[in-house]
């Protein structure tokens, strides 16, 4: 989709929508944060209106970035955490490699092998990804019945060990902890549809502070800005 038709009929312009969708995935402010952090600048949005352009350009950012993502390694560590929606547990796996840059991630309404050979897919087909030699997970009786699954499929090759180690996978769930800190000022969500567009920007800001982006130093903000306006095709 075009730039100019993706912010067809906006009333502001593309710079201050994605600045509002970078903050809001970005740092552990709510919406009605950004209402009053826009006010003082002069601008008057609401807070719902803000929530719309999560929704609609944080799926948009998480697909625009896949191609500039710096490639990772054979090591995975995966592992899942709790997301609350509508008052009710659902589960976000994740995996990172073994220098902490994130593989991927997946809101699942489940926890079983069904999810976690789902996953493991979703993790195989990204660009900036490869074929794992190994896989560390916990101690969940799912994982090894999914690599069984993709083994005999052949979508794994038969020589990649599974590891079941929770000291090994702390680096993964240190990385939860980010993203939790960010999702928790969002006091749960509404629906699943939401919850799954929202965690994308988290996500992908999330690598994009980590420096797995092409282009964006690790912690360099002004980067993060630049790139993201260029592949929105907004750059100056």
């Amino acid at each position: 989709m075009s730039t100019a038709s993706l912010f067809k009929w906006r009333h502001f312009l593309p710079e201050i929508i994605l600045l509002n969708v970078r903050w809001y995935c970005r740092y552990s402010l709510s919406y009605r944060d950004l209402e009053e952090m826009m006010q003082e600048r002069g601008v008057n949005v609401d807070h719902s209106t803000i929530n719309r352009w999560v929704l609609k350009y944080a799926p948009e950012l998480d697909k625009r970035i896949r191609p500039h993502l710096r490639p990772t390694n054979d090591s995975w560590r995966t592992d899942e955490t709790y997301i609350k929606i509508k008052g009710v547990w659902k589960y976000l796996y994740r995996a990172v490699d073994s220098e902490g840059n994130t593989l991927d991630f997946m809101l699942s309404a489940k926890r079983d092998s069904k999810a976690a050979a789902r996953f493991f897919r979703k993790v195989l087909k990204g660009q900036h990804t490869q074929a794992p030699r190994v896989i560390t997970v916990d101690k969940n009786a799912a994982y090894p019945v999914a690599m069984e699954v993709l083994k005999a499929d052949e979508t794994i090759e038969k020589e990649t060990e599974l590891r079941q180690s929770k000291y090994l996978n702390n680096m993964v769930e240190q990385d939860h902890r980010h993203i939790k800190s960010i999702v928790k000022p969002m006091m749960g969500f509404k629906t699943f549809n939401s919850a799954r567009r929202t965690l994308s920007g988290i996500e992908v800001m999330n690598m994009m502070r980590k420096g797995q982006v092409k282009g964006v130093k690790q912690g360099d903000t002004v980067s993060q800005v630049r790139v993201i306006e260029a592949i929105f095709g907004i750059a100056a």
